[in-house]
């Protein structure tokens, strides 16, 4: 996938003018790796926004920090070596992405759990995952997005819809997805 294919599978879970954007705000990458999600999340938040990336990997941190240094100066960004599948020290957060990395997880609910903690009420979700429920030893426990509805909705979040798919060699299909933390319960 380009750097387009990455902003498109993101780009519609963003807020938009009218509901709280123009986008900005603070947003976590869990599990960014070298950072293409986190370079699409850069684009689309803008001057003014916040990213912590989060990622085990210390030098695919600091990969992505030579690369979004460079691209996108005005971004303020935290780059955190770290297990996000463990509790984070991370203020509430206006929206997460989590591409391609929760299905390293056996227990999802968990860290979802976790997650749902990090954010606002109202805040944002997206997942990027493979469309199947059967992995391999590259992506051990992918789940589609039927099964992304009802593990969403099990865990607290509303709201759940589709936003995008992109063809995959590789299993055969990517999905994106948002999902919300319910304006009625109370930050962490």
């Amino acid at each position: 996938m380009e750097h387009n294919d990455h902003v498109a599978l993101l780009l519609g879970g963003m807020p938009l003018r009218g509901e709280g954007g123009p986008p900005g705000g603070a947003w976590a990458d869990l599990g960014s790796g070298t950072g293409a999600f986190t370079l699409a999340l850069a684009e689309l938040l803008g001057p003014g926004g916040m990213i912590y990336s989060v990622d085990k990997d210390g030098d695919a941190l600091r990969e992505q920090e030579r690369v979004l240094r460079v691209r996108y100066p005005q971004i303020a960004i935290r780059y955190i070596s770290a297990d996000f599948a463990r509790l984070l020290h991370l203020p509430p957060l206006d929206g997460v992405v989590m591409a391609n990395s929760l299905h390293f997880q056996r227990a999802k609910a968990p860290v979802l759990q976790l997650v749902r903690g990090y954010l606002k009420p109202g805040g944002r979700l997206i997942v990027v995952e493979y469309n199947v429920d059967r992995g391999n030893p590259w992506v051990p426990y992918p789940f589609s997005y039927a099964t992304w509805q009802n593990m969403a909705a099990q865990t607290g979040f509303v709201g759940t819809r589709l936003l995008a798919t992109h063809p995959s060699r590789f299993l055969t299909e990517i999905y994106s997805a948002v999902s919300f933390r319910p304006l009625a319960e109370t930050a962490r």
